[in-house]
């Protein structure tokens, strides 16, 4: 039976190369892994004098990731660190305190950008918050994918070989690291 993944990504652009990269590990991932995007772009900013009375969007947010068993990020680097639509979709699942939907959810991290370091910065300021989350992190193998615009094709297909061959291993990891952490 499949493990029900919600995947994160952190691009709201259209053409997004990350969006394409998700695609990609839901046909990789696939059977063991059921990867279902959770958009986050239609989220109003966190703020907690709307913890009694949620927007809609934060609530049907919430109930998504409560739903998945386990969390994909994946996500460019902007300025060192992750975007800020995915920063805030991690405040708005995380409260109000006590009642995060992130809590003791197995998590892996796959940061892709067009420059030389694959979004090395994103990668490890995302594992700060994650940590404080109570979520467990893949360690191994690490995902940081430079120059994904030269693996994407005209149609916004992951085409690079080793790129997909490497994402396939990860997602094969991926799974078996959920199967020993529960």
């Amino acid at each position: 039976m499949s493990v029900k993944v919600a995947v994160v990504v952190g691009s709201l652009r259209k053409g997004s190369y990350n969006r394409a990269v998700a695609e990609a590990l839901k046909e990789l991932a696939a059977p063991r892994l059921a990867l279902e995007i959770v958009e986050i772009g239609d989220l109003p900013l966190y703020n907690a004098d709307l913890d009694e009375d949620p927007p809609e969007p934060w609530r049907r947010f919430r109930q998504a990731i409560a739903a998945h068993r386990t969390v994909l990020f994946v996500t460019p680097e902007y300025n060192r660190s992750v975007p800020a639509p995915l920063k805030n979709a991690l405040d708005v699942g995380s409260r109000p305190y006590g009642q995060s939907v992130w809590n003791d959810k197995p998590a892996a991290i796959v940061s892709a950008s067009p420059g030389l370091i694959g979004g090395f910065g994103a990668n490890h300021h995302l594992r700060q918050s994650l940590v404080f989350l109570n979520m467990p992190i893949l360690q191994q193998p690490e995902a940081y994918l430079s120059r994904i615009d030269k693996a994407i094709d005209v149609n916004g297909r992951l085409s690079d070989p080793r790129t997909r061959e490497f994402l396939g291993k990860f997602a094969e990891a991926f799974a078996d690291w959920i199967e020993r952490v529960g």
